[in-house]
């Protein structure tokens, strides 16, 4: 504790990223150390929102888990320092929105151009509507390197979640928007100047409205990532044709339901950690505080 409370009086406030690279201790260690001594706030920003997780009863988790908020939408400083602590988490939350714009605005732009470059551009407009889901969504996509799962390659944080919902649109047009949609994919994840993954599916209207059943995790997926989709391109009677869909599904009371409750799991999962003593099994470092998959599948 007195070390952390050294390098705070040395270096300001930091982010838990940059408290965790100068302290080089164990980062549970370091949290419960920032989270249980007197004199130091800890000062998180941006928005906790439901994750949908296999691996965890009832599925329903938030984002983002423990350790990334900490690392990485959180200021730690001493308590003498307050007005900084607030100036820096006010610069990180403006970071974190720009980011996100700047995310959403690439993949529209991309989709535009990518549309009127199709043969049928027009068709395409009046029978697909594009939505972008995600950590963009909320104003909470970050930039920091990691592994692309099925690559291995580094990119630039937060993935971008484009769904493409299609009405009566032809299997050829289909085939070919996706295949341009593919090269723009692997272009953005080649290029160093862009390192982002789009990650994307393409869906008939038709599915949407079996999904909106709810009836089975990958359909609870869809509908969720759906519903807190924003609209990017293309049709936008289909977009609200989609919205109304799942309203008549009460999809938005079911999430509203299943985020309830991960709001009590995150505060009994915070609860446990202060409170135990030494390490933690792999499966419960994983399950509480850092879920390793920090997006969800597109169905």
């Amino acid at each position: 504790m007195h070390e952390i409370k050294k390098l705070l009086k040395q270096y300001g406030p930091l982010t838990g990223r940059e408290l965790l690279e100068k302290s080089r201790i164990d980062p549970l260690a370091l949290w419960r150390i920032c989270s249980k001594s007197e004199g130091i706030i800890i000062k998180s920003i941006g928005k906790r929102f439901l994750r949908l997780d296999k691996r965890i009863d009832g599925y329903a988790r938030l984002s983002p888990s423990i350790l990334r908020e900490f690392l990485t939408y959180t200021v730690i400083g001493l308590d003498t320092d307050f007005s900084n602590i607030e100036i820096m988490a006010k610069t990180l939350e403006r970071g974190i929105e720009k980011i996100s714009k700047d995310k959403f605005e690439l993949l529209r732009e991309i989709i535009s151009k990518l549309v009127k470059e199709q043969k049928c551009h027009g068709e395409i407009e009046d029978k697909a509507t594009f939505i972008i889901a995600g950590d963009v969504v909320y104003n909470m996509a970050h930039s920091e390197l990691r592994p692309e799962p099925s690559t291995n390659e580094m990119v630039k944080g937060s993935d971008l979640d484009l769904i493409v919902v299609t009405k009566d649109l032809s299997g050829d047009i289909i085939k070919e928007l996706d295949r341009s949609i593919y090269h723009e994919k692997y272009y953005l994840l080649k290029m160093l100047a862009y390192r982002e993954e789009i990650d994307y599916i393409i869906k008939d209207i038709c599915r949407v409205e079996k999904q909106a059943n709810f009836d089975s995790f990958e359909f609870m997926v869809a509908s969720k990532i759906l519903s807190e989709g924003k609209f990017l391109f293309g049709s936008m009677r289909l977009f609200e044709r989609v919205k109304k869909i799942l309203q008549e599904k009460s999809i938005p009371e079911k999430l509203a339901e299943l985020e309830n409750t991960a709001v009590i799991e995150r505060k009994n999962a915070v609860s446990y950690l202060l409170n135990s003593k030494g390490s933690l099994s792999e499966e419960e470092y994983k399950k509480l505080f850092y879920t390793t998959e920090e997006k969800e599948e597109i169905f």
